[in-house]
């Protein structure tokens, strides 16, 4: 008995006392304590973090920060002053951007001028607008891209290509010369002989297969067959 009353004398020993909490507190896994949210530790105690107005506590509850469409000024959060043809930016308290056509300047938003057939471009930087697709610029003006027959407007909509089959020339588009015997390329601006013909300057002219040779997989030449070798326009038999 005197043994199980001494180990309980050394366990009772063993326990530390739990701290008194202050107001507004709550015991930290360390034996200490800590402010709730909203509060901070000053001295003994918690006291209530000054929130001004159009403000809100931070993620820990230890600050504040100002309410989007305010900026911090000193202690407290004044309204950002946004001029017309403008809005308050993505963070909401850092400042303005001007909107789609209009630049700033001195505190204010001005309408770029644009010329016509153009149109506004939602960037700070460059000139702020582009030609409409079908226009170029030139200058300070945006004119016509003039689109010659047999043509279409390229993918800037800037310039112009020919279609399948025409090829440029001096501004305009002329049909690609396709001899008989003949076919488009498959980027259609230029031609190709039919199988069994052979390309001569601007003529497609019949292949003359000499013995023992075949077309090869082009179709536009040929090759020995097997057991032969080339020599010259003939095939020659290989030594055994």
């Amino acid at each position: 008995m005197g043994t199980t009353h001494t180990a309980m004398a050394a366990k009772s020993g063993s326990m530390q006392p739990r701290p008194t909490l202050p107001a507004n507190a709550r015991a930290s896994r360390y034996g200490d304590w800590e402010c709730a949210r909203g509060f901070e530790r000053s001295g003994t105690t918690c006291v209530a973090v000054p929130v001004p107005a159009n403000a809100y506590l931070d993620t820990y509850g230890r600050s504040w920060k100002c309410n989007r469409g305010f900026r911090a000024v000193g202690a407290g959060c004044v309204a950002i002053a946004v001029p017309r043809n403008a809005y308050i930016d993505d963070d909401g308290r850092d400042g303005w951007k001007c909107n789609r056509g209009y630049r700033e300047a001195d505190k204010q938003c001005l309408q770029i001028a644009m010329p016509a057939n153009a149109y506004a471009l939602d960037t700070t930087y460059g000139q702020g607008w582009e030609c409409e697709r079908g226009y170029r610029q030139e200058q300070a003006t945006c004119v016509a891209v003039r689109v010659p027959a047999n043509a279409f407007l390229g993918s800037s909509g800037r310039d112009w290509k020919c279609e399948r089959g025409f090829i440029p020339a001096n501004g305009a588009c002329v049909a690609v010369a396709v001899p008989q015997g003949g076919y488009l390329d498959s980027a259609g601006n230029g031609w190709r002989c039919d199988r069994g013909l052979r390309a001569r300057g601007s003529i497609c002219e019949t292949l003359v297969l000499p013995a023992n040779s075949h077309l090869d997989n082009s179709g536009n030449d040929w090759t020995c067959d097997n057991g032969y070798r080339k020599e010259s326009s003939s095939c020659t038999a290989e030594e055994r």
